[in-house]
């Protein structure tokens, strides 16, 4: 992996430019804070892939929830009593404070 990334598509796809959740606390490129909110639009999609399981539909990683949570918590403490109102839940900005 290279030290610069389309942070503007990470934002989008956080899947697409990077192959697991790991990757992103280690990037040099991304700060603290740029890396909390990549893994916090992350969280909402895995979510998704969760729901969608739920309701039937098929899936490969029911792992990466679970994986991105685990790096968000490393670089910040997320209050998950402010999830959003969804099934896919989200976690708000307001929620989340870098340590």
């Amino acid at each position: 992996m290279g030290d610069k990334i389309d942070y503007d598509q990470a934002l989008l796809d956080p899947g697409s430019v990077f192959n697991q959740p790991e990757d992103i606390l280690t990037h040099p490129a991304l700060s603290r804070e740029q890396k909390i909110e990549i893994l916090r639009r992350w969280t909402y999609d895995a979510s998704e892939v969760c729901v969608a399981t739920e309701e039937g539909m098929r899936n490969g990683n029911g792992d990466l929830l679970r994986r991105i949570m685990v790096a968000l918590d490393r670089l910040a403490d997320v209050n998950m009593e402010h999830s959003g109102p969804t099934k896919q839940h989200g976690i708000p900005r307001s929620a989340v404070k870098p340590k």
